[in-house]
């Protein structure tokens, strides 16, 4: 199988404008931050480093109270996210181009030199050669280990050995998104994002049970039909709600295969949401919030223009999202106005923020991890 083909265009697809990149368009200045008095009291908790920088498309794995990371340089740690204790650290042996998948026993990052690493309790327990890059992280799950790969194929690998138990391929296309895509477990059906589809899947024999369009290519040439599911998503029981890369963004009912709603939105980072409301930033770092049901838009805030804000992360009362000067943005879930803003160390929030052991806690481009609570 011949490799996808990679342009610097696409590379650079994951942190700027797909049209900045094919017209090299000057980005807009971001917007200036307004004093803000705090709605919520919230302060740091606690803070670590990982020990190299994370420039990949992390997707940090919550578990309970835990919280599992991975660096460049191919660290993968697990904290107490409690009390930021770590509790263990081991290293893939390469850089690392997506990460991190994990059931609680098993955690699986993929390499620069496309190795699908499995690790446990500090130690490496196998590695496994793919045919291709990937840049979403693996799902463990069931005792496997499935890869969503770049050229849309996926891979299902025994979670003791490593062994390859089947794969499923697509047809490849010019073009790819150099972030994480698509890929979770609902119920007994494997669910990818494949293209602008979303797709189910057996995961005993990779299998299609049912392909769900969110969005349509468009244009004539090869960025402009470019229309990959970004992650991460949300979830709430079957109805998975995700974006298509600068197209669009819907929801799916995953027990029957049936598309809910799709609406037109123009934004490069995942959503999340809970039961009645959806959240995503678009790439001018609009903020929107949809009826969940619908897709009806309920709200949007321009405070955080030209910010790169990462997906949001709902928890409790408020919204957060990062941006590009680490900052962490707190806005009221009601109507989207600044409730708090928290400082990491400067540089770029590297990944959606996420909540896990009563904390909210945030990775930066440099290493930092942050966890704050509130007072």
């Amino acid at each position: 199988m011949k490799a996808p083909r990679f342009s610097l265009c696409a590379a650079a697809l994951a942190a700027a404008l797909l049209a900045a990149c094919s017209s090299g368009s000057p980005r807009p200045e971001p917007a200036k931050l307004q004093a803000i008095d705090p709605v919520i009291d919230v302060s740091q908790a606690w803070a670590a480093k990982l020990g190299s920088t994370v420039n990949f498309p992390l997707q940090p794995q919550v578990l309970g109270n835990r919280v599992v990371l991975a660096a460049d340089d191919g660290t993968v740690a697990e904290f107490d996210a409690a009390n930021g204790q770590r509790l263990w650290s081991a290293n893939a042996g390469d850089a690392l181009t997506a990460g991190v998948g994990s059931d609680g026993h098993t955690s699986a990052v993929v390499t620069r030199s496309n190795q699908v690493v499995a690790l446990a309790e500090g130690r490496v327990l196998w590695k496994h050669k793919l045919g291709t890059q990937s840049y979403t992280a693996p799902l463990v799950a069931g005792g496997r280990v499935f890869v969503l790969g770049a050229d849309r194929s996926l891979t299902a690998l025994d979670g003791r050995t490593g062994a390859r138990l089947w794969r499923a391929d697509r047809q490849a296309e010019p073009l790819v998104l150099r972030q994480s895509g698509v890929l979770l477990a609902v119920g007994n059906t494997l669910v990818a994002g494949l293209s602008g589809r979303l797709a189910g899947v057996d995961p005993d024999t990779g299998a299609s049970r049912w392909e769900v369009p969110l969005a349509a290519a468009r244009g004539v040439n090869d960025v402009e039909k470019l229309v990959d599911l970004v992650g991460p998503v949300s979830r709430q029981g079957s109805v998975i709600c995700a974006r298509a890369f600068q197209a669009a963004v819907g929801c799916v009912d995953a027990a029957s295969g049936k598309l809910l709603w799709s609406k037109p939105a123009k934004g490069d980072a995942g959503v999340r949401g809970n039961e009645q409301s959806l959240f995503g930033a678009e790439s001018d770092g609009q903020l929107v919030a949809w009826k969940a049901a619908t897709g009806e838009r309920i709200w949007s805030t321009k405070e955080l223009l030209w910010r790169r804000l990462t997906a949001p992360l709902a928890l409790g009362r408020s919204i957060i999202v990062g941006d590009e000067e680490g900052w962490l943005h707190m806005l009221s879930r009601e109507d989207g106005s600044p409730v708090n803003r928290l400082k990491t160390d400067g540089s770029p929030i590297a990944a959606a923020p996420v909540a896990a052991g009563g904390a909210l806690v945030a990775v930066t481009r440099s290493g930092g991890v942050f966890a704050f609570r509130p007072d």
